[in-house]
């Protein structure tokens, strides 16, 4: 779809979704519609749809129900499939859940800890049915078989040299092998679905509080990782736009049709999706030294510069943006232009650009 076709597509299932009250469940159990977030891209749309249910199945049967109507009532997408549908436990019934339990295993009170604590792998007990590296080799072939979706990256991008693949390269000066740049691949892809799925999380959760990142009470997972000198600035509008902005960039990443990255906005999620990528192998005991230096390549040949890391430089905090710019020889950063296109070749989703009339101007980079 062209940016006109994905802005009518966003309306017509945003406005499909508005005149739906409620949701009948199976044995007419009633399911209530409570908010939903649509993010559409050049091949179709990715929805998150909050609803109250008796129980986690009721709630899939229950959604994929509803969008299937929207698709059809809308005729100009009853041609579209829900491609996958899952379904999680809202992070408010969650918490409920955990401060009612009690014993010995109790959770952690402290969402900081309570997050650090889901991201561990539970330790492997004898003759229990968790086995660490059997959970590890699953992993690991399921990002090998993931691999093939990162379409607009050869192999050589990841430092394999044009002569080695195909070779396991183990009778020549270290290099990165052909396995460890697809693992590196598949990781990246299995990223993907990780940081998305969380940022909808971290956009309902500024939503519901109607504060910014800095005011935020609730545990978040992205957002506060972004530069921390303008979290006062990351409102639900910015979230929205970010989110959208990775979807956008991901998505040309599987498309085959990447190009170059396009904004300040797309250097800092790729910064995020590479440490998911990087937390994703070094949780399950996959981040070798190969797939590292495979990683580590990647960003080199995708990144044009690295003038965005100055965002994260606190010693320049409070200092204006154009001298530090004109001193240092970097880009425009200012938070303003951040989804600004570089130039006039770069594509930024149209629900993450500017406004029209925005005073921020092109920057290159």
């Amino acid at each position: 779809m062209d940016p006109l076709q994905r802005a009518g597509a966003a309306a017509l299932i945003e406005n499909g979704f508005a005149s739906i009250d409620g949701i009948e469940g199976p044995d007419g159990m009633e399911v209530d519609l409570l908010d939903t977030i649509v993010a559409v891209h050049p091949s179709g749309a990715v929805l998150k749809v909050f609803v109250d249910a008796e129980a986690l199945e009721f709630a899939e049967d229950a959604v994929r129900e509803v969008v299937g109507e929207v698709l059809t009532r809308s005729e100009l997408l009853a041609d579209w499939e829900v491609k996958r549908c899952e379904v999680d436990l809202h992070p408010e019934l969650a918490q409920e859940s955990l401060t009612g339990a009690d014993g010995p295993d109790v959770p952690p009170d402290d969402p900081a800890a309570r997050k650090a604590r889901h991201s561990e792998p539970p330790p492997a007990v004898e003759g229990s049915e968790y086995d660490a590296p059997a959970r590890a080799e699953e992993v690991r072939a399921r990002m090998l078989v993931l691999a093939d979706e990162l379409r607009s990256f050869p192999p050589v991008m990841f430092g394999v040299p044009d002569d080695l693949e195909g070779e396991d390269g183990n009778d020549r000066d270290f290099v990165v092998s052909p396995e460890d740049a697809r693992l590196a691949a598949g990781a990246l892809v299995y990223a993907i679905d990780v940081v998305i799925d969380e940022l909808f999380d971290d956009v309902h959760t500024l939503e519901g509080e109607e504060s910014t990142v800095g005011e935020c009470d609730g545990s978040l997972w992205h957002l506060e990782d972004l530069p921390e000198r303008y979290v006062l600035q990351y409102d639900t509008r910015f979230a929205r736009r970010f989110l959208v902005t990775v979807i956008a960039m991901t998505t040309r990443f599987t498309a085959g049709n990447f190009g170059q990255l396009s904004c300040i906005a797309e250097e800092l999620a790729l910064r995020l999706l590479l440490r998911q990528a990087n937390a994703n192998l070094e949780l399950f005991g996959l981040l070798e030294m190969g797939v590292s230096a495979a990683l580590a390549t990647f960003a080199d040949s995708v990144y044009e510069d690295m003038d965005h890391e100055w965002l994260y430089d606190d010693s320049m905090d409070g200092i204006d943006e154009s001298v530090v710019g004109s001193t240092l020889g970097v880009a425009p950063m200012s938070f303003d232009a951040w989804f600004t296109p570089f130039n006039e070749g770069r594509y930024v989703h149209p629900s993450a650009a500017d406004e029209p009339g925005a005073s921020a101007g092109a920057v290159s980079s």
